[in-house]
């Protein structure tokens, strides 16, 4: 049995996805628990890793989700454990969202909201003060304005085809756009060169990046001063990608006329025109289900076959089975490692059948599949090598 610690609250349906494994003739099953001690595998949402102390026995965590800034990646990459999260699964929701706040950021329907509650107890004249009253509450139209999407992954390449059956004019920038976005993404949005295309040109701008050293305040002060005065702006990505003082000061000058986020704090709650949400983009419970699912999926692909997919620390790698056994390698991406641990497998009169080896930045992954089992002793050997930082036998 795979060991599984659950953190949060995680949707039945991901408990199952693993649970149910056990009653596979051909598959291992797993023992799934927020009391496990020595985990093997971790399946969380939101909780917080920066400073845990991670058992030397766990092999990944699985992130039911797609924003992974609570996990400390570095240290998860030297210590050879694997960090997935589930991007696109939460993609309906939080695009469902983001149209929300588009119509939000337009017309003032949340001040008409609560002035209409007002008005209660008014009678017979509330329909004369509704009519009277509305004009206050108005905004422009979506329709014939200018979108600019910051990020073209799941979410934003859904946000941009939407806001073009609003009759919108939308510019994508994803200088690191993947091939399965590009299939994604009608042909009618326009290529912004830079980010700054998107500041200068847009009426709207919607924020769906990730969290990172080069997206940190990349809305800021120097950001503000290029974009049309009265820009409207959406942010349900990630709180740390807005200087939210920068924010306030463009709020409180007009430059920027509304600012609608998923991520409220003291800073951005004081500042005028502002619309914030407690982090609702994935709050539904088709989303909890399917980020759940894949999480759980791709933890037991690895747990059981070493396949890695949709990992943000190390490289998508997967390879059928074939031969006795398997190797996996994690190891730092550094000349003749492969032929280096080969070496030492034929050596021992030991056939490789099939194997593969992806780099991603300073860490490779390499799978080896081969004609006969292999003990712990030629395991312990292979750790043994400069820049191994984890080997399995599956």
């Amino acid at each position: 049995m795979f060991r599984i610690k659950t953190m949060n609250s995680i949707s039945p349906a991901g408990i199952e996805a693993l649970t149910a494994r056990g009653f596979r003739l051909t598959a291992r099953g797993c023992a799934v628990s927020a009391d496990e001690k020595r985990p093997e595998a971790m399946l969380l949402r939101s909780a917080e890793l920066h400073g845990y102390e991670f058992n030397p026995e766990l092999l990944a965590i699985g992130r039911a989700g797609a924003g992974y800034n609570n996990i400390p990646i570095e240290d998860c990459t030297e210590k050879g454990i694997v960090v997935f999260n589930s991007p696109g699964a939460n993609a309906e929701a939080v695009k469902e969202l983001e149209l929300c706040s588009l119509v939000m950021a337009s017309r003032d329907v949340l001040g008409s909201i609560g002035w209409v509650r007002g008005i209660s107890g008014e009678g017979a004249a509330i329909p004369k003060l509704v009519e009277k009253g509305k004009s206050a509450f108005a905004g422009p139209e979506l329709l014939g304005k200018t979108l600019g999407v910051i990020g073209l992954g799941a979410v934003g390449a859904l946000v941009a085809n939407i806001a073009l059956e609003l009759g919108m004019t939308v510019y994508g920038y994803d200088p690191f756009m993947s091939v399965d976005a590009a299939w994604r993404l009608s042909r009618e949005v326009l290529r912004a060169d830079t980010v700054d295309d998107i500041f200068r040109n847009s009426d709207y701008i919607s924020i769906n990046v990730p969290y990172t050293e080069q997206t940190h305040h990349m809305l800021n002060a120097e950001a503000f001063a290029k974009m049309k005065r009265g820009v409207r702006i959406v942010n349900e990505s990630r709180a740390e990608v807005v200087d939210d003082e920068a924010m306030t000061a463009a709020l409180e000058s007009g430059a920027v006329a509304k600012y609608v986020t998923d991520f409220p704090n003291e800073v951005i709650l004081k500042a005028p025109n502002v619309i914030a949400m407690p982090h609702l983009g994935a709050c539904t419970p088709e989303s909890e289900d399917r980020c759940a699912v894949m999480a759980a999926n791709q933890l037991y692909d690895y747990l059981l076959n070493g396949n890695i997919k949709n990992s943000v620390n190390l490289p998508d790698t997967s390879l059928s089975r074939m031969g006795v056994c398997r190797l996996c390698v994690i190891h730092r991406n550094v000349p003749r490692m492969i032929t280096r641990i080969l070496d030492f497998i034929s050596d021992r009169n030991i056939n490789v059948e099939h194997m593969i080896n992806k780099p991603r930045d300073k860490y490779a992954y390499t799978i080896v599949d081969l004609g006969a089992s292999i003990g712990e002793d030629i395991a312990d050997s292979i750790r043994a090598m400069d820049n191994v930082l984890r080997v399995r036998v599956i």
